[in-house]
């Protein structure tokens, strides 16, 4: 016969799977929608989650020092009562046996009848159906109840009795959750369930914007003496709400695995695996879970110091007058010494014994140690330039090859953004084993060198002059101390001077010297002082090669195309304008002409007939040329236009160097680039005729 429990059930689950059907399909959309507005927060629900998880769990902890001795009778995920050993079977083994034995049972499809049968001083509890072709008279053994399960001050037929009407309701209650109404009725609770715990998830989020809104009225006003712990209650108001959402889903979640058989089995079965001993300490064992909330209340305690040490700051050292930088250190220790202390106290309430881990960290801590050397050595050079403060952020600096502007000085490393916007994670070590120039140290004025050659035959104060000039123009200069130039000496190939300038921001430095280097470059110009580049003279002495010379000179020399200098006592050939003797086109030799000599002889020259029969057939030879691949279109090479003039205009050298720069001056020809004057050599210049055309 069905008990009055199944027959009241029977009869509402009629209408109550109407009245699911309707609400389900009414609140599908709605479910739809909300899942797309909670899909952002999910991450936060979860987190609080497992916090309120660990918290509600550890109640669960005393499981796992509970003697080994007693098992746990469990049916659908409820534990009915414990076993103890009993003969050869441990409590484990009992409890393996029972259970199967009550999961058959739940199962099977015969009436139900529980009874307690007395046998050979034990009591048996016993079900009187069965299945597989069993008859009902043998039934099937439950529960052999020994002395051993006895409650002191219970008989042991009142404990076999006590322990028939706890599995009886059990498997009752087993099979009723197992009927196709059952499963209708627990879908229709978890959905409304479900809804509920949504709906009451917004109403949070609406009332923490809401309360977010006062407090920013009420503490947002910077004139307010609260104003500074507007972020810290924010902060805890959004903490406290996501510790309601999450409890909330959690006891949601609770409720929902209640219902069906499956998921308490499930949920017991997670439960039961985080409670078991995994680790064995002393004589303490500790499970997955007790780590598990370890590991929280560890990192709860980090979070605890660093706003203790914040609140330290703030208030007192901040009023002590000290450096930032010394209120950071003093900050720093606080926080350190602080955990320190806290984890050896969390510890010893953990029932952990700290004495018995001082021969592992010893052991630990020769073998890390060694692994941690350089680690250890940066922490330490970090202290010490946190102590003495040789470089602070914002300085200008250089470490090595490195040079860059300090940003951030941490506990192992410092960072340095180099003028490329590199940001270089530089060891704390290196800046106490290496050199530092440090720019910004004390006086950030620094002094800039900057290495400047010219020809030889320069006006030394006209150079001078022209670096001075050049100095005093950038407007990033110092005017005190003023721009010196300092004669360095002879070179090999120029006169070498020395601009030193000062400036105010070592971090312009490079873009000051290039800007100065412009700079130069245009004054040098201006005053027509030449910038040299590497030259070598040749001297070949040879007796034969000397009377060769002389032998081809007198032969050659009245109608030879280009000047040559001989100089018997050396063999020199020499092309330099600055010689003190040259050869005419007569080929004799005849002392230079001055200035105004040759100035008187070249007024007399016809300009216009000379241009002509320099650009007719049997001239100077004007075509394309190329030099380090580039093209110049249509130009001449200087020393032939030397050897031209001389030949045509019966000149000497000198003289047609000067006529070549009476053109220049005159706008008749010019240098390829307008770079240089007209010289006896390997210089292109082009007629402004041809380059019109």
């Amino acid at each position: 016969m069905p008990s009055s429990k199944q027959t009241s059930f029977t009869a509402s689950s009629g209408v109550l799977n109407l009245a699911a059907r309707w609400f389900w399909r009414r609140s599908w959309k709605t479910i739809e929608r909300l899942a797309l507005l909670t899909k952002r927060r999910w991450t936060l629900i979860l987190l609080g989650a497992l916090t309120l998880l660990l918290t509600l769990g550890f109640p669960g902890l005393a499981q796992t020092s509970s003697s080994a001795a007693e098992a746990p009778v469990v049916l659908d995920g409820r534990v009915l009562f414990q076993v103890r050993n009993s003969g050869n079977f441990s409590a484990a083994e009992r409890a393996g046996i029972i259970n199967n034995n009550l999961e058959q049972e739940v199962r099977s499809r015969e009436p139900l009848k529980i009874e307690v049968v007395q046998e050979n001083q034990r009591s048996i509890i016993r079900s009187s159906t069965s299945s597989n072709g069993v008859p009902p008279q043998e039934g099937r053994d439950l529960v052999t109840v020994t002395e051993g399960d006895v409650i002191p001050g219970t008989s042991l037929a009142r404990q076999a009795n006590i322990w028939r009407n706890v599995i009886e309701d059990a498997l009752q209650q087993g099979r009723l959750e197992r009927t196709p109404a059952y499963y209708r009725l627990a879908l229709l609770y978890s959905l409304g369930g479900l809804l509920g715990a949504i709906a009451l998830h917004f109403i949070l989020g609406f009332l923490w914007r809401l309360l977010a809104h006062r407090l920013t009225r009420w503490l947002g006003n910077p004139a307010s003496p609260l104003h500074p712990w507007e972020p810290s209650a924010k902060l805890f108001l959004q903490l406290a709400l996501l510790g309601l959402q999450a409890g909330m889903w959690i006891a949601v979640g609770f409720y929902i695995t209640d219902i069906f058989p499956k998921t308490r089995i499930w949920r017991y079965k997670l439960f039961n695996f985080l409670t078991s001993p995994i680790v064995s300490l002393g004589e303490s064992n500790y499970s997955a879970l007790q780590l598990l909330l370890l590991l929280a209340f560890t990192v709860g305690l980090w979070f605890a110091v660093s706003g203790i040490t914040r609140l330290f700051r703030f208030y007192i050292l901040s009023r002590t007058g000290a450096e930032l930088r010394v209120q950071e250190v003093v900050a720093v220790l606080t926080q350190y010494i602080l955990t320190f202390l806290g984890l050896i106290v969390l510890l010893q309430i953990w029932g952990l014994d700290v004495r018995s881990l001082a021969i592992l960290a010893s052991v630990l801590g020769v073998g890390i140690g060694f692994g941690v050397q350089n680690i250890t050595n940066n922490l330490i050079s970090g202290l010490i330039i946190t102590l003495e403060r040789p470089i602070q952020l914002g300085d200008f600096v250089n470490v090595g090859q490195l040079m860059g502007t300090v940003e951030r000085i941490g506990a192992r490393s410092t960072q340095i953004r180099t003028l490329d916007q590199v940001t270089i994670i530089v060891p704390n070590s290196r800046f106490l084993e290496t050199e530092v120039i440090n720019w910004s140290h004390g006086d950030p004025v620094s002094r800039l060198r900057l290495p400047v050659g010219v020809a030889y035959g320069s006006n030394v104060e006209q150079v001078q002059a022209a670096l001075l000039e050049a100095a005093r123009s950038h407007p990033e200069v110092l005017v005190r101390p003023q721009p010196q130039v300092w004669f360095q000496g002879f070179g090999d190939s120029a006169i070498n001077f020395d601009l030193l300038v000062w400036t105010g921001e070592p971090k312009t430095q490079a873009r000051v010297k290039s800007d100065l280097y412009y700079r130069i470059e245009a004054s040098l110009r201006r005053y027509g002082i030449e910038v040299p580049f590497p030259q070598r003279d040749i001297n070949v002495r040879s007796p034969q090669l000397d009377e060769f010379m002389a032998a081809w000179l007198r032969q050659n020399a009245p109608t030879t195309p280009q000047q040559q200098l001989f100089s018997p006592n050396g063999g020199k050939l020499n092309h330099h304008p600055q010689n003190p003797s040259v050869v005419t086109s007569a080929g004799q030799l005849s002392e230079p002409s001055s200035d105004a000599q040759i100035r008187e002889k070249l007024a007399a020259v016809d300009i216009e007939a000379l241009v002509v029969a320099m650009r007719e057939p049997g001239g100077v030879e004007i075509k394309d040329r190329r030099e380090r691949l580039n093209l110049y279109p249509v130009c001449f090479i200087g020393l032939e236009a030397v050897d031209w003039l001389m030949h045509k205009q019966t000149c000497t050298r000198e003289e047609a160097i000067q006529l070549g720069q009476l053109l220049i001056e005159r706008g008749i020809i010019h240098h390829v680039c307008d770079e240089h004057p007209f010289r006896d050599g390997y210089v292109f210049y082009r007629f402004y005729t041809d380059e019109r055309n």
